[in-house]
């Protein structure tokens, strides 16, 4: 890997970001420890890519870190829009970033010592401002300029990720809750639905005892892998390297049980035709099972998606007024940055307020493609 590139100047809203003196351009080995440090003094020099995602984020960027292998580096923020990404809206590393502030990395590191250390004392605002001799409405106010988030919101993001971290060891749920900093069960479990998109217990069983099968093919659109549990499909996706997409599955269903299937009577073949189909540019069939683990929420969303007609789109501010919460636009641009299931959930349907495509988990032009068969369909099928 590289880093890439976009040769653009900078802007105000969008600056060339630097970098690092002394580095040569295949040197990613110091970029990666500095996502996994949250080295905020990094941010100035590169951003990251998740493929999986979507997104680009600050090496500073309090979300959950990926994986190795989905990560991709950029010098500038229109390199890394222009290949397809959008932008993170918690670090927001598309505005112009402000100074550091010592104050506010004093809360940071205070925060994370607090979860490492496993201390009993509760973490407010006071005591944040305590540590950095601000006012606790102005540590809140700068906290969320220069981090994205806000102190609480970023200590429920560290929560998550350290439970996450517990589970996949092997902990039970209950030694996790606690090594996670959670002072209960009952807060994890309230949490639990936004945070890991499934039940703890779920979550840690990773697929244990379910048996999925897959299917390879490969399209106009690259190789797509379908595959399925014996209650439904439980992933769709694109890409073009069919032993990553192979490695995606198995990490996400890291405990089941998974075969390539080679039964061409199986009805798994039957809804990969129906899929490519669609691909092609054929409206699909309402009639294909699924068995993901979701939240209500991104459930409520996905469905809504499904109700979009073949052929049109959606504004992600459209679409969360249609599921009762038109605040909660960002949550709707999460919930289609986390659907497993292309084009049986049509997020590619999702539209930013001007027109513009936004990203997409599988490809922007895969996005774009997706939109100009279907709008192509609709036309012929109307004439």
């Amino acid at each position: 890997m590289i880093f890439e590139s976009s040769g653009v100047s900078a802007t105000m809203d969008s600056p060339k970001l630097r970098m690092p003196a002394g580095w040569t351009p295949t040197d990613e080995s110091r970029a990666w420890a500095s996502v996994l440090e949250r080295d905020a003094s990094a941010d100035e020099r590169f951003l990251y890519a998740v493929s999986t995602t979507g997104i680009y984020c600050r090496p500073s960027c309090p979300s959950r870190r990926p994986n190795r292998d989905n990560v991709r580096f950029f010098s500038s923020t229109q390199a890394a829009e222009r290949a397809g990404f959008r932008a993170c809206q918690r670090c927001r590393p598309d505005r112009a970033s402000a100074s550091r502030d010592p104050a506010i990395e004093r809360a940071r590191d205070y925060i994370d010592r607090h979860l490492a250390s496993a201390s009993d004392e509760r973490i407010t605002l006071d005591v944040l401002a305590e540590q950095t001799g601000l006012s606790p409405h102005y540590l809140q106010r700068r906290f969320k300029a220069l981090v994205g988030v806000t102190p609480a919101q970023y200590l429920r993001a560290r929560k998550s990720e350290m439970l996450k971290g517990e589970l996949k060891r092997g902990e039970t749920v209950s030694r996790a809750t606690y090594g996670a900093g959670y002072s209960s069960s009952s807060r994890l479990y309230e949490q639990a639905a936004t945070h890991l998109g499934m039940t703890p217990a779920a979550y840690r069983r990773a697929g244990a005892g379910m048996q999925i099968h897959y299917v390879l093919e490969q399209t106009e659109l690259g190789i797509l892998l379908v595959a399925a549990t014996d209650r439904g499909v439980c992933a769709v996706t694109l890409g073009d390297n069919s032993q990553t997409l192979e490695s995606d599955l198995a990490k996400e269903y890291s405990a089941a049980t998974i075969t390539r299937d080679a039964d061409l009577s199986s009805p798994l073949c039957d809804w990969v035709a129906q899929i490519i189909a669609t691909l092609g540019g054929n409206e699909l069939k309402r009639d294909i099972p699924t068995d993901v683990r979701a939240s209500a929420f991104r459930w409520k969303v996905w469905r809504e998606l499904q109700k979009i007609p073949f052929g049109q789109t959606r504004s992600y501010t459209e679409v969360a007024e249609a599921v009762g919460s038109p605040t909660a636009v960002r949550a709707v641009a999460s919930a289609c940055a986390n659907n497993r299931l292309a084009v049986i959930i049509p997020c590619h349907r999702v539209l930013r307020q001007n027109g513009d495509l936004a990203g997409y988990r599988w490809g922007v032009e895969r996005k774009r493609k997706l939109l100009d068969e279907e709008r192509s369909a609709s036309k012929r099928g109307t004439s």
